[in-house]
């Protein structure tokens, strides 16, 4: 548990990518099993340990804290985990400290009874980054900057493997991992997947630059729409069928209808996940509406339905064919759309061009139709794993911006937990009596320097009308000038609309919040 705790406190700390890589790949080949299994679980969301937590803090610190002090402690920390960590009374104690495979095991043999005691005798017997490790792995919630794939590719790093070999056996694998450490360590055979349909990891596209365009030609690329959707795959072998995101994250249980769709299917085939109407493409809004669920009802299930438009075939059956140049790739996969005959799929449409100018057009065309920009693949490219410089560009089109009136402001988490660093900002209206009002139009926590979050956090501590713990209302005098990719209308808010992507572009210190603009100026963008 103590190594787990260092590892956890100095990812935390550490912004270097390849810094996390390092300190990932050090743990797993130097930690022992089970424990690294049990880490590489709670770095990857493969735990389910489901505490009712914030009741248990409750219970656990009642007779050490007073619950005001606790509240004011969060409140300014930031992080329960972290909170409690520090606020925990250091005690003398025997009791050992418990291994990562001792915690899991116990865990998931508890009666709820049992809970809170336990969690009381672990927390005795570690220090506070112990503690504070321990409650971010009951929790679930590392927050440490790691996502999966990161996790993924520090331990293909650590024991000078492909992660795609690791991400095309990950989900046959199961707790501790103790045959995928042991093929890694080369004393046991590569694991069986089983009847498992794998996930293959994806090719992806770099922005495309100042100067690459002139060189995108119509005998050399094709042209086709970056659809604003999630990127999926979809794995079959004709018995079982799954559904994963970019990432791996199998999402099929949230996506019946898709599956029930593709009942047969055999192969691997690459997509954007959409909603569909009347064969128009929904705004993203509407797809988020389905995004990280467990079930979905049937009500959800019609007032969004799913739809795949499909752009690539990795797989043909049990045919690799990510070798094959991509008009041979495309073939197949227009001979795989037309055997479908379902609603729910349709074919990514390639496009001619003449030259740049035409690639231009058909970019500022595609705000009107809800599609991000344009995708340009090279004709001779293979499907080739990760981000490989030269074959597939996207040309994204430019972000929309709109001054707004910062409202509020929120305390943010980790190393901004002492600033208010997320910001809630609206336009002008007119309300029922004449006057003018701000409305919410959007959040944004990115987009400035740690210098102008300083700026930022002293304005919105000189400048506070009211509290509501750890949010702050503003006066209404600070515009900010916010970018993003779209505007969408939403009933679920206030102001009628939805910014897609915010971020601060720039803080208007110039600019009279009078001037900034109004309500009506965003829902005109909304209509294009």
């Amino acid at each position: 548990m103590q190594a787990f705790a260092e590892l956890m406190y100095r990812l935390a700390f550490t912004s270097s990518r390849n810094a996390k890589l390092d300190l990932m790949a050090a743990y797993f080949t130097g930690a022992p099993d089970p424990d690294r299994g049990i880490a590489l679980a709670a770095m990857t969301d493969g735990l389910n340990l489901r505490l009712p937590f914030r009741r248990l803090v409750a219970e656990m610190l009642e007779p050490h804290v007073d619950p005001v002090l606790f509240k004011l402690s969060r409140d300014y920390v930031g992080d329960t985990a972290e909170t409690v960590s520090l606020l925990w009374p250091d005690r003398e104690t025997d009791l050992p400290v418990p291994s990562l495979a001792e915690i899991h095991a116990r865990l998931e043999n508890l009666k709820p009874a049992e809970a809170g005691p336990q969690l009381a005798a672990w927390l005795d017997a570690l220090d506070a980054n112990g503690r504070w490790a321990l409650l971010k792995l009951v929790t679930g919630a590392l927050r440490v900057g790691v996502s999966a794939r990161l996790a993924k590719t520090a331990l293909a790093q650590g024991f000078g493997k492909d992660v795609a070999d690791i991400e095309e056996i990950w989900h046959g694998l199961e707790l501790p991992y103790t045959d995928l450490f042991g093929w890694l360590e080369g004393t046991a055979g590569r694991p069986d997947p089983g009847e498992v349909p794998v996930f293959r990891s994806v090719m992806l596209a770099h922005p495309l630059e100042d100067g690459e365009l002139a060189g995108i030609t119509p005998d050399e690329w094709v042209a086709e729409w970056k659809w604003d959707g999630i990127r999926v795959q979809l794995a079959g072998n004709s018995v079982e069928l799954r559904l994963y995101s970019r990432t791996g994250d199998d999402i099929s249980p949230a996506f019946p209808d898709i599956i029930d769709a593709f009942t047969g299917f055999h192969g691997v085939a690459d997509g954007e996940l959409l909603v569909m109407r009347g064969g128009e493409v929904a705004p993203f809004n509407d797809l988020q509406q389905r995004l990280n669920r467990k079930t979905v009802t049937a009500s959800m299930l019609k007032k969004h339905p799913a739809h795949i438009r499909f752009y690539d075939l990795l797989f043909d059956r049990a045919d690799d064919i990510r070798e094959l140049p991509f008009p041979a790739r495309r073939q197949r996969l227009e001979a795989f759309v037309d055997e479908l005959r379902t609603p729910v799929a349709s074919l990514s449409e390639l496009f001619e061009f003449a030259g740049p100018d035409d690639l231009a057009v058909l970019r500022e065309r595609a705000r009107d139709a809800n599609i991000e920009g344009l995708m340009l693949k090279r004709v001779t490219s293979p499907y080739l794993v990760g981000r490989p410089r030269g074959h597939w560009f996207k040309w994204k089109r430019a972000a929309l911006t709109a001054d707004c009136v910062m409202m509020y402001a929120q305390r943010g988490s980790g190393k901004r937990s002492s600033y208010y660093s997320d910001y809630t900002f609206g336009a002008w209206r007119t309300a029922d009596d004449g006057r003018d009002e701000l409305v919410p139009v959007g959040k944004a926590y990115s987009g400035f320097t740690d210098e102008e979050l300083k700026r930022l956090d002293k304005f919105v501590r000189q400048n506070t009308t009211e509290r509501f713990g750890p949010v702050r209302a503003v006066s209404p005098s600070l515009v900010l000038e916010v970018a993003f990719d779209a505007i969408q209308p939403s009933p679920r808010h206030k102001s009628g609309i939805a910014m897609r992507f915010p971020r601060i572009h720039r803080i208007r210190w110039d600019k009279p919040a009078a001037e900034a603009d109004r309500l009506e100026t965003l829902e005109a963008l909304a209509a294009t």
